[in-house]
């Protein structure tokens, strides 16, 4: 305290035998230096509230139907990142996003990455379209929107060889075929978990018991530097998994 005093040349402090009370000079610095603390710690803030959002690309239908409805719920969290979201199809080269979910069969060289979610898929229409009970015979003569697994799903509900005749129109991704099947347009192959919600709706139905599995799935990759953000860290934690690094 002495080398303080003499560092400034001002008097801080009054003695009374062990007791020490504060100046007036020393007051008005201890106010001084409070503000300018204030001033620090909000500046550390602004900067932390500025930080870069997370540039996250997403396969389009596991965005629409999985991860947008989930958004606002995670951004309640503490310590929730900020998220740049891109939905595009094509899988966008290194550098570009830091975190991807795609759905493919790997390997991811140079990323870290865990298994989401197998793709499972199952024909899924509008009851209008296919009113009463469907068998599978039925099914096969009937307009199907074009997907190159229908011949495997047929196999697998024991009609091998089958020949399925498709509608005029192909669609670019799961969601797209989606909205085709509840306007009647035809069945579609469709994951039963991503559109829950439709069947709830009770505007697809998905009666048949036969799941055609694979190959791929739904992958989360990030770069090694990400590991632990609070946005990987969630999505692990949505699906109960660990990581397979690859």
């Amino acid at each position: 305290m002495r080398a303080l005093e003499a560092e400034i040349g001002v008097k801080l402090f009054k003695r009374h035998g062990p007791r020490l009370t504060t100046t007036d000079p020393a007051k008005a610095l201890g106010q001084r230096l409070e503000q300018a603390l204030s001033l620090m710690r909000a500046a550390v803030d602004d900067c932390r509230r500025l930080k870069q959002p997370l540039r996250v690309t997403c396969a389009p239908t596991f965005a629409a139907r999985w991860l947008v409805p989930r958004l606002a719920t995670y951004h309640t969290l503490p310590g929730a990142d900020a998220i740049a979201l891109d939905n595009i199809q094509a899988v966008l080269p290194a550098g570009s996003f830091d975190v991807a979910i795609r759905n493919g069969v790997g390997p991811w060289p140079g990323y870290g990455a865990a298994n989401l979610m197998k793709e499972q898929r199952t024909p899924t229409f509008s009851p209008n379209w296919a009113p009463g009970r469907l068998t599978v015979k039925k099914l096969l003569q009937k307009p199907l929107i074009p997907d190159p697994g229908w011949s495997a799903w047929f196999k697998l509900a024991g009609i091998a060889n089958a020949k399925p005749e498709f509608v005029a129109t192909r669609f670019p991704n799961y969601e797209l075929e989606a909205q085709a099947a509840v306007q009647g347009l035809g069945a579609a192959l469709l994951s039963p978990l991503l559109f829950a919600d439709l069947r709830a709706q009770g505007a697809l139905i998905a009666p048949f018991p036969w799941m055609l599995e694979g190959p791929g799935g739904y992958w989360l990759l990030w770069a090694d530097e990400l590991s632990e953000c609070h946005f990987v860290r969630w999505m692990k934690s949505q699906f109960g998994i660990g990581t397979d690094k690859r």
